[in-house]
């Protein structure tokens, strides 16, 4: 599921050097590895420290280059001064993936303060906060930059069985989020755009997949969930020099899993 796709031979990213949040495991370590592949130098942040250093030995070994950060996106405080001290270590940073998400399977009363607070923190105020610090290094530097924010399906549609009004509440807000920032970023040659999977196969949908596939994949058109790979277009041209005229957009990814 990991190896790296012929698509990242058309896309030439040498010289740019991105990070991507959430990269310790699922569709983030993905994305990493293609962007490596795609010749951009890759910063994987997340909080598992052993996972990322696994995944810049693999992208090594692989002949791209990464390097780990280990990174917690619902410390606010400290964001800042990361942005800054990688900006400072790597010399610039030209793409951002705000890959990093949690979901809390519940209904709306069964959510309680504390998974508020943590679904806030890291689905929105997170990527708010990296977005505005990495867009503030680029203006001031004069750079142009991609920044892609990974919403979902969630934002779109919802059903009462999903239980998840709050993590589609927050996707909503990144898609909003997106097209906020890339009217106010435009003119710096800043692209914000957004990515929103359907139902993919990573760590975080395993478990439900494997309690519930069949009742989840029979409601599906083509009864099937998607592969972290069939991603790697999308993500691909949205950082290229192919979507420069893209900005504010969100890409749904779904397989027509979901009403439109």
């Amino acid at each position: 599921m990991d190896s790296t796709p012929p698509v990242t031979r058309h896309t030439d990213l040498a010289g740019k050097v991105a990070l991507v949040t959430g990269a310790s495991s699922g569709l983030g370590r993905r994305f990493a590895l293609v962007l490596a592949a795609a010749g951009a130098s890759v910063i994987v942040a997340g909080r598992r420290e052993q996972r990322l250093r696994e995944l810049v030995t693999e992208i090594k070994q692989a002949g791209g280059q990464a390097f780990a950060q280990v990174m917690d996106v619902r410390d606010s405080q400290q964001l800042p001064a990361l942005i800054e001290g990688l900006v400072h270590r790597h010399g610039s940073l030209d793409i951002l993936v705000n890959n990093a998400g949690i979901g809390r399977p519940a209904s709306a009363l069964q959510t309680t303060a504390g998974d508020i607070d943590e679904l806030l923190f890291t689905n929105v105020r997170a990527p708010f906060v990296l977005s505005s610090e990495v867009a503030r290094h680029l203006i001031g530097s004069g750079r142009p930059g991609r920044i892609v924010n990974i919403a979902s399906v969630g934002a779109f549609h919802y059903s009462p069985g999903m239980n998840a009004a709050l993590y589609c509440a927050c996707k909503s807000a990144v898609v909003r989020l997106t097209e906020a920032l890339a009217m106010e970023w435009a003119r710096h040659s800043i692209n914000v755009n957004a990515i929103a999977p359907g139902l993919f196969e990573t760590e975080m949908t395993q478990g439900q997949l494997q309690e519930h596939a069949e009742r989840m994949l029979s409601r599906l058109p083509r009864r099937r969930a998607g592969q972290p790979e069939q991603l790697d277009s999308s993500l691909l041209y949205l950082v290229s020099p192919q979507s420069e005229f893209v900005t504010g957009i969100c890409l749904r990814v779904d397989d027509a899993q979901y009403a439109r």
